[in-house]
């Protein structure tokens, strides 16, 4: 039996009056998966987020969670859900412990049982020694790693995560990664916005570029980078006074290839796959063959300017 999407938008519209932060967009999750939103800021992806998350009201179109609609069921729907925000919404006056049973109690969560899922959490995520430690103790990868062990306590169905582990350093994300690759194996369907092009690449099943809150394209982290990049780049290292000249050379040589200006490089999408080293002016640049990533999917989709909010 086939079952229906954990998470389906039809139309899905989001509007501060006369401002549309969500055009119209649709997707569906499906149950077990991780999903990811991509996307500059301001494209849309939090305010798709928030209105899942039964935060701020749908505008107009159709947004359910496993087949109920979020303006008309919202308990319900929060009863399925773990959210993990941006912002750390930890109390400082509480331990770790206390943190997590007094969210437990939101849920009505009778004390044994609360107290067991957090001690479950607190395992999982290694923070089993820190139970009597104030949030203000401890360093910013426990404080994520905290919050989603908090996300866990109504044991959702599906864990929405809003950046989560921004500002962490390398070793506290991919402790985040392999609890979170854990917490999928155990069926758990994921709903995931990053920055970190190769935190999307590593978790997520399928995801959506997104910007002006419209959808601009959607697949498997393979499959897009296949369409828009190709398995090959080159990449040139230049510098800003040689930068024109090598562009003109390398647009009038005839090269089989898309070619793209970035800061301080010059890269080489090939068309056909057959470009090699010899074709390119490797004398005096340093050139790098590397592999298409989702980096160059999403700056070839949104574009290279910054954007600020």
């Amino acid at each position: 039996m086939q079952h229906s999407p954990a998470i389906r938008a039809e139309s899905l519209f989001k509007r501060f009056g006369d401002f549309t932060a969500v055009n119209g967009i649709d997707f569906q999750i499906q149950r077990g998966e991780c999903f990811g939103f991509l996307g500059p800021n301001g494209a849309g992806k939090t305010s798709t987020m928030r209105m899942i998350s039964c935060v701020s009201p749908v505008s107009s179109g159709t947004l359910s969670v496993y087949d109920m609609d979020v303006r008309s069921s919202q308990r319900d729907v929060k009863k399925v859900l773990g959210v993990v925000s941006q912002a750390d919404s930890l109390d400082p006056d509480l331990n770790v412990m206390q943190n997590l049973l007094s969210y437990g109690r939101f849920f009505n969560l009778n004390s044994d049982v609360a107290r067991d899922r957090a001690l479950e959490g607190l395992e999982l995520f290694q923070l089993a020694d820190r139970a009597n430690a104030m949030p203000d103790h401890l360093s910013g990868g426990m404080r994520r790693r905290l919050l989603i062990a908090r996300a866990l306590m109504n044991e959702p169905r599906i864990l929405v995560l809003d950046e989560p582990t921004t500002g962490l350093d390398p070793q506290a994300r991919l402790l985040v990664w392999d609890k979170l690759n854990l917490l999928k194996s155990r069926g758990i369907t994921m709903l995931l916005t990053t920055h970190y092009m190769d935190e999307a690449a590593h978790l997520c099943d399928r995801l959506v570029v997104i910007d002006h809150g419209e959808v601009l394209e959607e697949g498997t982290p393979a499959e897009m980078i296949r369409s828009h990049v190709g398995d090959i780049v080159f990449e040139l290292r230049v510098s800003h006074t040689d930068k024109a000249g090598l562009i003109e050379w390398l647009n009038v040589s005839g090269i089989d290839g898309h070619i793209e200006d970035r800061a301080d490089s010059v890269l080489v999408y090939p068309r056909n796959g057959s470009l090699s080293l010899d074709d390119l002016p490797i004398d005096g640049y340093q050139v790098t063959r590397r592999p298409g990533n989702l980096e160059d999917v999403f700056l070839r989709l949104t574009g290279r300017g910054l954007r600020e909010g």
